[in-house]
């Protein structure tokens, strides 16, 4: 592999991460971070939010040491759960603005003068970032609960810039980014000076690195590239390496055919040194010679066929090694049984009123801060009480191909759910409870589940053995991730209707093949929110609306 040539900004020594319930996170890793831009990549679960979380000082190892080059600073990848902390605060500034305000106001209280110390500009360059990332000045008196999951990322990354840390950890920024936001952080990742070493599934955001970081299997390795190269010097290598143990298995099969063919020809010679001996065709004394001599020349073969088997045998097990095997989870969705007539739910912008009717996959698109997220969580409180009496009835303007009915001029926007059968995956992932197991979490859905049954699903979402025992809060954001989906697809009675918001944030690419898979297989009714183009064609989605400035239009 084409290792990195740069200096060293982050070196690990042995280092040891156990959860609390002996869980091993990480097990004597060593190796290092290069300075300028590194992808760190690797699959769900491998450790990397809990890397970083070392490398920040946020959790200290077992044993082992973590060495960087100057102070840290992080984004983390859940930084949205904290949904009252002001945005101030969220910059890092919000000590000084409040003393800046207080002082202005006529308060000369000595404490205020010391939070201020020298940043006296402090507002003027808080607006100054928030406007590099695309936020309005008055985002700086707002709270994180108050703005859209992609607006609270660009606020933390300003405040990071604010405080131009020497080396920054950035875990999944891209989530729940639009299009726009998604540009001006690449450009800030462009430009970025001092050590940036970013997580992320985003292949587009990677392709932006000096350096791509793997953690697999408890051993972090480095390319000298971006993640494009690593990701084809790694295919060319795995074929190898499956080329090679081929090659290794069919020698072993080789020497084990040879070693059956000795002992063949040994048991042939034995035998007939035998029939020689009782029927007296040779001197006693010449019979004995030819045993013994039979018999060493027995043991020779033997001991060079034994001796070929066991160096096929390592050599297969070598190169077994070099192969991986990444097991992916594995999806599926019971059968809601939805009609192809069955109206499910309707969004309306007062102007028009959309359908979705019937086992469709719809996409919700638009802009960081339109609503999207607002609308869909209007749509889930409303299936409380499903309007029943139009559940089955024809939708207006079903056969028209932009779906309109029911104009409402004045109207706000609305989201009428006619089923109350719906799983909701939220973008926040906010509705776990930290202090549950994970099995408890998945129960908590599906109650009449039998734990052994639970448990077997769960392992189809790589949720195995000591994992499913270990409380919500200690999860990575992968496995967090996993945790919702689980509940929300293992839900008893099925789902008709899948509300997701943002699926793909925290998922490896690997399980996003996977969630498409089973999705497309899926006969109940789909209504998605992503900004990931990709992802939504492969989806193969029958309407795509767009929220803009209030208004819903078929695009």
């Amino acid at each position: 592999m084409p290792a990195s040539a740069r200096t060293s900004a982050v070196v690990f020594d042995r280092l040891c991460f156990l959860w609390p319930d002996g869980t091993p996170a990480l097990d004597g890793l060593s190796g290092a971070i290069g300075e300028g831009r590194t992808g760190l990549v690797g699959r769900n679960g491998s450790g990397k939010s809990t890397l970083l979380r070392l490398i920040s000082g946020d959790l200290s190892p077992v044993s082992g040491a973590v060495t960087t080059v100057g102070d840290v600073a992080r984004l983390p990848q859940q930084l949205t759960l904290d949904t009252g902390r002001p945005v101030a605060d969220l910059l890092g500034v919000g000590d000084a603005v409040v003393a800046v305000r207080a002082i202005e106001s006529g308060d000369a209280d000595p404490r205020h003068f010391e939070a201020v110390g020298d940043a006296w500009d402090v507002e003027a360059r808080a607006h100054a970032v928030l406007a590099e990332a695309g936020l309005p000045p008055e985002t700086l008196d707002r709270t994180v609960g108050e703005l859209s999951g992609g607006e609270a990322v660009l606020a933390a990354l300003a405040g990071i810039r604010l405080r131009a840390p020497a080396i920054t950890l950035l875990d999944e920024p891209t989530n729940n980014l639009d299009k726009g936001a998604r540009e001006r952080l690449a450009r800030l990742v462009t430009a970025w000076r001092g050590t940036l070493v970013v997580v992320s599934h985003d292949v587009g955001l990677l392709e932006l690195m000096d350096d791509t970081a793997e953690l697999h299997g408890g051993t972090l390795t480095v390319f000298g590239g971006p993640y494009s190269s690593w990701r084809a010097w790694l295919d060319a290598e795995q074929d190898a390496a499956r080329q090679a143990e081929t090659a290794a298995a069919n020698a072993l099969r080789r020497e084990r055919r040879q070693r059956i063919e000795a002992e063949t020809t040994i048991a042939r010679r034995r035998a007939y040194g035998r029939r020689a001996e009782l029927e007296r065709r040779v001197p006693k004394i010449v019979a004995g010679a030819r045993k013994r001599a039979a018999q060493e020349s027995a043991g020779r073969l033997r001991g060079e066929s034994a001796g070929k088997e066991s160096q096929a045998r390592a050599a297969l097990d070598a190169a077994a090694q070099r192969v991986r095997d990444d097991v992916g989870i594995r999806i599926d969705i019971p059968g809601p049984g939805v009609a192809a007539t069955r109206r499910i739910a309707s969004l309306s912008d007062g102007e028009r009123t959309w359908t979705i009717q019937g086992p469709e996959r719809v996409a919700l698109t638009g802009p960081n801060g339109a609503g999207k997220t607002t609308l869909l969580e209007r749509l889930v409180a409303s299936s409380s009480h499903p309007d029943e009496r139009s559940a089955d009835t024809p939708t207006f303007g079903a056969d028209r191909p932009d779906r309109r009915s029911c104009r409402q001029p004045g109207s706000p926007l609305s989201a009428v759910s006619h089923t109350e059968r719906i799983g909701y995956l939220p973008q926040r992932v906010d509705g776990l409870d930290d202090d549950a197991s994970v099995l408890e979490s998945v129960r908590m859905a599906a109650p009449e589940m039998p734990p052994a049954e639970v448990r077997n699903r769960l392992a189809r979402f790589l949720l195995r053995g000591a994992t499913v025992e270990r409380p919500v809060g200690t999860l990575s954001g992968g496995e967090r991730f996993r945790v919702a989906l689980a509940r929300l697809l293992l839900a008893d009675p099925a789902p008709q209707l899948l509300v997701l918001d943002e699926p793909t944030n925290n998922l490896d690419l690997d399980t996003v093949d996977q969630l498409v898979d089973a999705l497309s297989a899926y006969r109940g009714a789909v209504l998605v929110v992503s900004h990931d183009p990709a992802f939504l064609a492969r989806l193969g989605v029958d309407l795509t609306l767009e929220l803009r400035d209030g208004m819903i239009a078929q695009r």
